[in-house]
């Protein structure tokens, strides 16, 4: 069983490899380790940190050394964070440790989730029906953004890496932390859908080769929009949202289609970045309960790569049982297939309480569990993660 925990270079750093190594493996039984490859801005609380207790990482980099001979003809580059000329290249220190019996190596690896990138090619940013700039997401039917993302996963397995794990390969919701994000209208969950929805122009094209009226869907989001912002109080305009995905929409068919085919540019995207990885490495997709909403359809992007793991934030275990056994169900017995947890309070509130999270996902199907994250939570709450591994294991 594979079992891992989401890090960040700087945390290893912080704590010395030979320490996160003993308190990984030893203390909390684990045999991953999942490395962010390629991350995003955010501001971080560091409860282990002897000197940095809040930490804002450079937004949009890279945390390896990138090959320029691959990147020399492509439009969007990727750039290499300070923290691995200051600090060094941990992937690489990792892969070393494997080779001498440390744990395996994932890459976390952020795909098309990239403020930087989006401001610097806003020509390559989704764009709502209005034209509006999505400018943290980079889109999926973009030619240039495939390229980044494609290259970028055949960049890291250079590294020989034992799996890479795709974050954002996908459409991503309009509501997503943004800097002081102003919302007085009160968006509810179909609202953030439709404003969320990619009309850019690669869009537009990738759909017309498809025979999908594209602009006709566009014109239908537009009215939609219009009518939401009018409103003196939010309400439902569809009520079998988002329980019935794509069908909550049946009603307006020229919607229904281009939502059903939004699918096409996530799911190709996951089998392009599968072929230019060397084989040896396994590509997983990292998904949401409801992972429709960004255009993912898991049993499609499952033939395309080697598994899931699927994200079970905030389930009891009731809940988690029945996403996992309805991931595996889409994946097929073959596949790999992970559950994602943070180990946060008041998320989780005890060591017991991810143990019976823990339990009901592997009962359910899974392959293995990632815990989120060794930085950010006190040391004490790495018992709670052997907790959940030895009752696994019992």
């Amino acid at each position: 069983m594979q079992l891992s925990m989401w890090t960040y270079p700087w945390d290893l750093q912080d704590q010395g490899i030979a320490e996160a190594r003993g308190e990984l493996c030893n203390r909390a039984g684990l045999n991953m380790v999942s490395l962010a490859t390629s991350y995003h801005a955010g501001r971080f609380l560091q409860p282990r940190s002897p000197n940095q207790k809040a930490y804002f990482p450079e937004d949009g980099t890279v945390y390896y050394q990138p090959d320029e001979s691959l990147w020399q003809d492509k439009e969007i580059r990727p750039l290499m964070a300070r923290n691995v000329i200051e600090r060094g290249d941990m992937l690489c220190r990792l892969v070393e440790e494997r080779e001498r019996g440390g744990p395996q190596v994932s890459c976390w690896t952020v795909c098309l989730h990239n403020t930087r990138l989006g401001m610097k090619h806003p020509e390559h940013v989704t764009r709502n029906a209005f034209g509006n700039p999505n400018y943290y997401n980079l889109c999926p039917s973009s030619p240039a953004a495939r390229a980044y993302v494609t290259t970028m996963a055949r960049d890291i397995s250079r590294y020989k890496p034992d799996r890479i794990e795709l974050e954002s390969p996908n459409f991503m919701g309009f509501a997503h932390e943004y800097h002081h994000e102003k919302d007085g209208v009160g968006l509810n969950e179909e609202d953030d859908f439709l404003l969320s929805l990619c009309f850019c122009e690669h869009c537009m094209a990738r759909s017309r080769l498809a025979g999908v009226d594209g602009e006709a869907a566009r014109r239908t989001v537009q009215r939609l929009i219009a009518d939401l912002c009018e409103r003196e109080v939010p309400h439902k305009q569809f009520p079998d949202f988002p329980k019935a995905g794509i069908d909550a929409f049946v009603a307006l068919p020229e919607l229904h289609a281009y939502l059903a085919w939004r699918r096409e540019p996530v799911t190709s995207l996951i089998a392009d970045i599968r072929e230019a990885t060397d084989p040896a490495t396994k590509v997983v997709l990292i998904d949401l309960k409801d992972g429709w909403l960004g255009g993912v359809d898991l049993a499609a992007a499952g033939r395309q790569c080697d598994g899931a793991i699927l994200c079970c934030y905030f389930m009891p275990p009731e809940q988690v049982r029945e996403l996992i056994a309805e991931g595996r169900a889409a994946l097929g017995p073959d596949k790999f297939l992970g559950a994602g947890y943070r180990v946060f309070y008041p998320e989780v509130t005890s060591a017991s309480a991810l143990a019976a999270r823990a339990k009901a996902a592997v009962d359910a199907g899974a392959d293995g569990i990632n815990f989120y994250n060794y930085g950010l939570i006190p040391q004490k709450r790495l018992d709670w993660v052997r907790t959940a591994v030895d009752a696994l294991r019992s």
